[in-house]
């Protein structure tokens, strides 16, 4: 007969689809009966109603039956207590604390703006999914407070998971994103003063799962509000990317961004200008808000100009619908995003 310590390291590979760590590792396995060729698995779920339950079920299964001596496995369920999520919690983000920030990511990618309307949550957007082409891990923290956008266009129609305080954020092609969207009841206003600000985006910062990443963008409110001194305080290694349209006020306002970042100590990693021209039907450029507001703008503030984006139905069209605009026919219209991740890149 099997022994329980042969199916317990059988079932050390099998993870948890959201914490991406051993069940045996993380407590979930409660209870092994074998009796002759049938083996009793109870398992118990972070959470009651876990939305991954047939997928672990799927994979024990498929790890025990393995074994010789084995032909037919049985998954039963529980859930964790509240001791025993505080645990995992533990385990995975050390002890609460609002000053202990873990290591997120290789690069960490602060997208400003100095005024709305600029298409800053688009660019961040796009840029999530031209790093995710090149095959990187790439995180998104939507803290846009005010004007939360995200994920949306990023075709996110699911709710991140909450294990005693501790967030594992959605997921979309790869794309783990955590936003104030998913905490607000739609229509409804985020009417919240400094304090507040701070204290949701720093547990968005320290108590989020967001396991190993190459890149975090934060697509930040435009301004030099709180949540960006905030941002500045939590992340001191972050960096900014300025994001500006071509006409002479915006790129203005773009600067006080820029000149906010230098005090706080937050180097600015380049200027993206966004509605750069309209590409008319003959292939020529109509440039509607004027030209060169972008490479202006990144002589001021010595830093690097990373591109510029045309003003295209289609990028608005996909951002709307959540689609990617990097799949199908529409995928050279990605090329400037493509482009401005290269540059990034090459930073680095």
């Amino acid at each position: 007969m099997v022994a329980k310590d042969e199916i317990l390291q059988a079932l050390k590979p099998v993870e948890d689809p959201e914490l991406h760590k051993s069940i045996v590792d993380l407590g979930m396995v409660e209870d092994i009966q074998v009796t002759g060729r049938l083996a009793v698995i109870k398992i118990k779920l972070t959470i009651p109603g876990c939305p991954f339950k047939v997928r672990i079920s799927d994979d024990v299964s498929k790890a025990v039956s393995e074994l010789d001596g084995i032909d037919e496995v049985r998954v039963e369920f529980g859930s964790m207590n509240e001791q025993e999520r505080a645990d995992i919690r533990k385990q995975i983000l050390g002890e609460p604390s609002e000053e202990k920030v873990q290591h997120i990511a290789d690069h960490i990618l602060a997208i400003s703006s100095g005024k709305g309307g600029v298409g800053k949550s688009t660019i961040t957007a796009n840029l999530a999914r031209a790093f995710t082409e090149k095959k990187l891990r790439v995180g998104v923290l939507d803290a846009d407070v005010y004007g939360f956008s995200v994920p949306g266009m990023l075709g996110i129609d699911s709710d991140p998971t909450i294990i005693d305080n501790m967030i594992i954020p959605a997921e979309q092609d790869g794309i783990k994103v955590v936003s104030m969207g998913f905490f607000v009841p739609e229509g409804e206003p985020v009417v919240w003063r400094g304090p507040l600000l701070h204290k949701a985006i720093s547990q968005f910062i320290t108590d989020t799962v967001w396991g190993e990443l190459d890149i975090l963008l934060m697509d930040l409110p435009p301004g030099t509000g709180d949540v960006s001194i905030t941002i500045s305080q939590k992340l001191p290694d972050s960096q900014m990317i300025v994001v500006t349209t071509p006409q002479p006020a915006a790129a203005e306002v773009a600067s006080r961004v820029a000149a906010m970042a230098k005090k706080t100590n937050i180097p600015v990693l380049g200027v993206v200008e966004n509605m750069s021209y309209y590409l008319l039907p003959d292939g020529s450029k109509e440039y509607i808000f004027g030209q060169q507001g972008g490479h202006k703008l990144a002589k001021k503030i010595s830093t690097r100009f990373l591109g510029e984006v045309p003003l295209l139905k289609s990028i608005r069209e996909h951002a709307d619908s959540g689609k990617s605009l990097f799949d199908g026919p529409d995928g050279d219209v990605a090329d400037p995003y493509r482009h401005i991740c290269t540059e990034i890149l090459d930073t680095f």
